[in-house]
């Protein structure tokens, strides 16, 4: 899956899952296919707050190189 969705989008979709599926509101047959939604959620949150957290910390070390 190589969709383009933002991280707001990606975590607002994930809520929604799990609400339907803490509510009851999702069939067996459909069960499966919304845990495998959940999880490629989670796998692409999980990507861009690393990939943020990467850029911010090399972007801090470039500061504390130009305060020396």
């Amino acid at each position: 899956m190589s969709e383009k969705i933002t991280y707001i989008e990606a975590f607002e979709e994930l809520q929604s899952l799990v609400n339907e599926i803490e509510a009851g509101e999702i069939s067996v047959d459909q069960l499966s296919e919304k845990v495998r939604r959940a999880a490629y959620l989670i796998k692409l949150c999980k990507q861009k707050l690393t990939s943020t957290e990467e850029d911010v910390n090399k972007i801090l070390k470039e500061l504390e190189g130009e305060n020396e």
